[in-house]
């Protein structure tokens, strides 16, 4: 696996990939790799494409100091399980190389409506940050498939309104299905932030998610996400930051079932210090 740290080798790499002839699969990631992130380079590989994925923790996109300063960064192990996965090159490039001259925004994106609500809301910044890395890495690799896990769903939709206004009409978004632990836990690269007692504690924001589908049956929107909200909070140590129901597609709030054809559950919530997201579909509703 070739190791690139500076653009001008990334980019080189995917134009000589391309002219032999390959599709260039990127998969964008901040390290701390996990099964999930594997998960990504999996589905790339079995659609055919050439490899390529970013180890590159993204300054623009944290709007707190403290989770930019603690993100966990474990890079020789990121490059051991992403060659073992069969990538073909990372690129692990510094904030400078990135971001020449200290040059981290080229302009505001035309997010729309679907960076404006929950993540959007509590993490002001973050998207736009997104965006720019985001946008610059599919420039330099100019890929045909760009994988992400559906984990982050709300990331999907605002990458797919960036794609739309920025030009980037070659690049295909593929959303990839949660990858969690046997205890349901959906893996994160904070999730080894979590003391023993916490992780023992988090899965059971999922088990309640789930747990919820079946309650919406029978009762209203708001009173789910009541129901959610009061049950999560009650789990040792677990603050819910914010739970919101939405049209998959918009990520508008809805007030009734019948609002939207695909309704989405979006949530966040503090254990301890550590800040986990999470989310599950209502309608259609699925088999659990």
């Amino acid at each position: 696996m070739k190791i690139l740290r500076t653009r001008h080798e990334f980019e080189q790499h995917c134009e000589a990939e391309r002219k032999s002839g390959r599709r260039i699969g990127l998969v964008p990631t901040m390290g701390a790799l996990h099964q999930g992130h594997l998960s990504l380079v999996r589905r790339a590989i079995q659609a055919g494409d050439a490899v390529v994925a970013s180890v590159f923790v993204n300054p623009t996109q944290f709007n707190n100091a403290n989770d930019l300063a603690t993100y966990p960064r474990c890079e020789a192990d990121d490059f051991a399980l992403l060659e073992s996965a069969g990538v073909g090159a990372v690129f692990a490039p510094t904030v400078e190389e990135m971001y020449p001259g200290g040059q981290q925004r080229d302009h505001d994106f035309d997010l729309g409506a679907v960076a404006e609500v929950m993540e959007g809301r509590y993490r002001p910044g973050h998207f736009q940050g997104v965006a720019q890395v985001v946008s610059r890495l599919m420039r330099m690799a100019g890929p045909c498939r760009a994988y992400f896990g559906q984990k982050d769903y709300q990331q999907i939709a605002v990458l797919r309104r960036m794609k739309a206004t920025e030009g980037l009409d070659d690049v295909e978004i593929v959303a990839c299905p949660i990858h969690r632990g046997e205890d349901g836990l959906a893996m994160s690269s904070r999730n080894r932030l979590l003391t023993p007692g916490q992780r023992k504690t988090a899965p059971g924001i999922y088990r309640i998610l789930r747990e919820s589908v079946d309650y919406s049956r029978a009762h209203s929107v708001e009173e789910t996400r009541r129901e959610v909200v009061e049950r999560v909070n009650r789990l040792p140590e677990c603050r819910v930051e914010y739970f919101e129901i939405a049209d998959a597609d918009t990520l508008q709030g809805i007030a009734r079932w019948t609002d939207a054809d695909s309704v989405i559950g979006c949530i966040t919530v503090y254990c301890g210090q550590v800040r986990l997201i999470d989310n599950i579909f209502y309608r259609p509703l699925p088999e659990l």
